[in-house]
């Protein structure tokens, strides 16, 4: 866990480890959730990087006779 100081302006600095943990990219995009007293940043991914991610998944699957 790391600590981060608020500026005046209430920006932070996100620390250069997670930054490069997390591969972010200035002017990236995060979602700010808030969950009682607690602040997650979710990174948006741009959709076209989720394709292939089901490659070699098994879509076979067998019907009940009563769903034919």
């Amino acid at each position: 866990m790391e600590t981060v100081k608020l500026s005046p302006k209430y920006q932070v600095v996100i620390p250069k480890a997670i930054r490069e943990k997390m591969k972010l990219v200035p002017g990236q995009i995060l979602q700010i959730l808030e969950s009682g007293d607690r602040i997650e940043f979710i990174p948006v991914r741009d959709i076209k990087l989720s394709r292939g991610f089901l490659k070699g998944m098994d879509t076979e699957f067998t019907r009940d006779g009563d769903r034919i």
